[in-house]
């Protein structure tokens, strides 16, 4: 999923972002440069190249609750310019998160607008822009009508877990020594993928089956509706994605790289609604209108993927971390699958062009990673801001025995438990605000110490140093705990937009563009921090013995999950008020008559 946006005005401009000048080195934390592309030493990323003069690319990121527009000077990689803008979530019912595809599709063309108008005022020509790379947020659902262009039912997010039944009940239809949704997905069945989210819109939203009836319904994850609109929509507009959104739908087969009929018909999904599938990295269609008219959209890729592109995780062996609403470890496994036995999921990692061959990742997913500042934030109410989660933290200094796990929606790797909920647990009467943000905090480390052992038994060769991006990577308390709770060195990129560098990266060397070179040769390197351990591995190990402990106690508080429905759930408590109301009456006349003849 895509970084969290913190604490920002509904619109941010960034006018020009300099490469920050090169510090003389201090001790741990320090920034240098690297000595070669790719050797992959520890602190060190390498950038692309281009020649001299480079023209400029753009890049499109739609993450949960922003979306942004980014423009790279393909010489440098430095940004020239974006704009931000914040976006609304929906709350239905419990457990449903829903969002506005209409608002993404404005929010996507507002940012481009006003970073387009921000670029004129310095003096810096648009036309130079050569194309245009999309990074969006994955396995979110959009159904709409090819005809009008407009929504048939909101998008259906990622981390929404209304098909919890949907999934329970498909679990008994896979026989226990055929699993071939895994084996053909790398996707263990979950509430996550889009297959089970765009089946319960086709169950329960009316305007959707008659526009699938009539063969108008069209279906994508959320590249493909901002591409579709933005190469004409109703008028022409390009129903595609690419291989690594597809690869987060559970009717994708890695290893064909196609849609599979097998898996279209367990889902009971028509495949006439489906996307084209297309590389990563190839002309998929040009802008129609707007400033950039004309301009090709020729790079695709989920949010994740755009990351591990963008830090440069070319070589077999290389994995990336990235901090947003959750928390996502990728380690490219090269142009073959490996299969988790540890509870990772297998997936495409990126195709950089039609006939290029495709590489793929393991990838270890927590769903509440920067939300839990947001939880504290909204609903605790005990920060204002994000940013205060740091400050609280660094007075505290320890968590004095408090241990937060945010199983919001479940738990996702290793375990895949959903009936998993959150705990806050260790209370004592000296437990204060700051030591819950610290916790909060931890629990971002303690997930990903999860995911990283799991991802080093499943590779036999572990990790020496982890890569990291994203929003919250700008907290060094968090960064600081992390190394120090995996006990190896923390590596963060000072370029802050690895998800828009990664789409731009795809789009600027797609045949046809050729602006962006991603040969080994022509990478060169960029500045990194650097966060070393600073506790005994003897006390990082106590420490996350009794936070496993604590997440065992977070399973099974869910025993039975409510009807994907509403419509009977308004009357699901009759008989009980039924019963509670009338032995009240009966009650109060007893105690009438009794007065009467006392």
């Amino acid at each position: 999923m895509a970084p969290a946006h913190y604490d920002e005005p509904d619109a941010v401009d960034v006018d020009v972002l300099r490469a920050p000048p090169r510090p003389a080195p201090p001790s741990p934390g320090k920034r240098e440069t690297a000595p070669g592309p790719l050797s992959r030493p520890a602190g060190f990323m390498a950038a692309p190249k281009t020649a001299a003069g480079g023209p400029l690319v753009g890049a499109v990121v739609q993450g949960t609750d922003y979306s942004n527009f980014v423009v790279f000077n393909s010489k440098t990689s430095e940004v020239l310019s974006h704009h931000r803008v914040a976006l609304t979530q929906e709350f239905p019912k419990e457990g449903w998160i829903e969002q506005d595809p209409k608002q993404i599709l404005q929010s996507v063309n507002q940012c481009i607008e006003k970073t387009c108008e921000k670029l004129q005022e310095l003096n810096i020509d648009i036309s130079n822009i050569k194309a245009i790379g999309v990074s969006n947020q994955r396995e979110t659902t959009v159904v709409w009508d090819k005809l009008t262009g407009e929504p048939l039912y909101n998008a259906v997010m990622w981390l929404d877990v209304r098909t919890q039944s949907t999934v329970e009940a498909l679990s008994k239809k896979i026989p226990g020594n055929n699993n071939f949704v895994k084996s053909k997905t790398g996707l263990p069945l979950s509430t996550y993928f889009s297959a089970v989210k765009l089946r319960w819109i086709l169950d329960n939203v009316r305007k959707a089956q008659k526009a699938v009836e009539e063969g108008r319904a069209l279906f994508g994850t959320v590249d493909s509706w901002l591409i579709w609109s933005l190469t004409g929509g109703a008028d022409g507009g390009i129903h595609c994605t690419d291989v690594t959104n597809a690869s987060r739908t559970m009717l994708f087969n890695i290893h064909s790289l196609e849609w599979d009929k097998e898996l279209c018909d367990f889902f009971e999904i028509p495949m006439d609604i489906l996307p084209n599938i297309w590389s990563s990295s190839e002309i998929y269609g040009r802008m129609k209108t707007g400033a950039l008219e004309g301009v090709p959209i020729s790079g695709c890729l989920g949010d994740q993927s755009a990351a591990l592109v963008g830090q440069m995780c070319f070589q077999e062996g290389q994995a990336k971390n990235t901090y947003g609403t959750g928390c996502f470890l990728l380690c490219n496994t090269g142009h073959k699958c490996v299969f988790s036995e540890c509870g990772l999921l297998t997936t495409v990692a990126y195709k950089l062009g039609k006939n290029k061959p495709v590489s793929y990742a393991l990838e270890g997913s927590v769903a509440i990673g920067g939300a839990v500042i947001h939880w504290l934030r909204d609903n605790l109410g005990i920060i204002k801001t994000s940013e205060e989660s740091e400050k609280l933290a660094n007075e505290a200094g320890t968590s004095y025995g408090c241990y937060f796990i945010p199983a919001f929606s479940g738990l996702y790797a290793p375990y895949w438990e959903p009936s998993a909920r959150g705990i806050i647990c260790g209370l004592t009467q000296f437990t204060n605000k700051s030591h819950i943000a610290f916790a909060a905090l931890e629990a971002i480390c303690f997930q990903t110490r999860e995911i990283l052992d799991a991802m080093n038994r499943d590779c036999g060769i572990p990790l020496s140093h982890l890569q990291v991006d994203g929003e919250m990577t700008k907290n060094k308390v968090l960064m600081q705990l992390q190394a120090d709770i995996l006990h190896i060195p923390v590596i963060k990129a000072s370029m802050p937009e690895t998800m828009a560098l990664g789409a731009a990266m795809a789009a600027g060397a797609a045949e046809g563009v050729n602006v962006w070179s991603l040969k080994p040769e022509d990478l060169s390197t960029i500045m990194m921090e650097r966060f070393e351990p600073q506790i005994k591995a003897t006390e990082s190990e106590i420490r996350y013995s009794t936070w496993k402990k604590a997440v065992m106690k977070s399973m099974g508080w869910v025993t039975g999950q409510p009807s994907e429905s509403s419509e009977s759930s308004n009357f699901s408590s009759l008989p009980l008020g039924f019963f509670i109301v009338t032995s009240m009456i009966m009650l109060i006349g007893a105690r009438y008559i009794s007065s009467i003849f006392s």
